[in-house]
């Protein structure tokens, strides 16, 4: 009922754990907080926030649009709406090194176990398109040793983000790894891989876990956690595969409003009014104060 119990505090040792374990953690992207719980629900690991999903969410392009406070308020929602750890992608800091600590501080205090940050240029761009720019080393590592210094919780996460294979090829995608670590990053986030072996090559450079986008219609292919775990890979995200489903629905849905004038061929993908109030838990609400919340729950059909 309301909010996880479970502090921030404990998600980020939680996450701290899991990272050093032997597994591969599945992080799927949540698009809003209920999504989240359903993520929690369906047994993975953790919760994504994805920098393109908020902006998208606000009916923006992935171009650097979106304020921290937008970022923080949204990623504070959907975090507390689960006991697993959520981490967010804070594009490039915000700014420059002191709006890169104040991000961290930010995202600190909204419940969040973790968030990345990258070294494109600002405004950035989506990790999957063309046309990217990234900074110079020097810019690159005063960031991520900014977020380090700023963060007061040792276990919350600071993960480091490169674009640079994209732009100057994967040796200096290694190079620039190696050094992000020696900044202070306690993971490392290539962006833009081509294949597993390019994985392999990053996870060869850096002795910190790393991280593996496996986002529809992008530069990589869609690899499994099997064949990720066999070159080393300590984390997976899905950053926009719920979104996509579910406005995929909505779109189909919609369509056959207008085509058919009723939604009665499509109630069977739906889902139920029961299954519904048992995600937002209404029985909790219930048991809670019966005074307040006298209704019944519905049966499964």
């Amino acid at each position: 009922m309301l909010y996880s119990k479970v502090t921030p505090e404990q998600k980020r040792i939680d996450f701290h754990n899991l990272l050093a374990s032997a597994t591969i953690a599945q992080f799927p992207g949540a698009f809003n907080p209920l999504s989240a719980r359903l993520i929690e629900e369906k047994g993975f690991a953790g919760v994504y926030i994805s920098g393109a999903v908020l902006a998208n969410d606000l009916g923006l392009p992935d171009i650097g649009l979106t304020t921290l406070t937008e970022v923080a308020t949204r990623a504070g929602q959907i975090a507390r709406m689960t006991d697993l750890p959520a981490i967010v992608d804070a594009d490039t800091g915000f700014g420059e090194p002191m709006n890169v600590a104040r991000t961290v501080q930010e995202i600190e205090n909204a419940g969040l176990a973790g968030l990345h940050i990258e070294d494109q240029f600002n405004p950035k761009r989506c990790g999957h398109l063309d046309g990217k720019n990234v900074v110079d080393l020097e810019t690159a590592t005063k960031r991520i040793r900014a977020a380090a210094d700023a963060r007061r919780d040792p276990n919350f996460l600071i993960m480091a983000r490169t674009d640079i294979r994209a732009t100057d090829g994967l040796h200096a995608a290694k190079d620039r790894a190696k050094a992000l670590v020696d900044a202070g990053a306690d993971a490392i986030f290539p962006e833009a891989m081509r294949d597993l072996a390019e994985f392999q090559a990053i996870r060869d450079a850096v002795n910190v876990p790393i991280l593996a986008n496996m986002t529809e219609f992008g530069k990589s292919d869609l690899f499994s956690t099997r064949q990720l775990q066999a070159v080393g890979v300590n984390m997976v995200i899905y950053p926009v595969t719920l979104l996509r489903s579910a406005m995929g629905a909505a779109e189909h849905v919609l369509d056959t409003l207008r085509l058919e004038g009723c939604q009665e061929t499509q109630v069977e993908a739906m889902l139920t009014r029961a299954r519904l109030y048992d995600l937002v838990d209404y029985e909790g609400y219930n048991r809670f104060d019966t005074g307040v919340f006298d209704f019944h729950i519905p049966g499964r059909s």
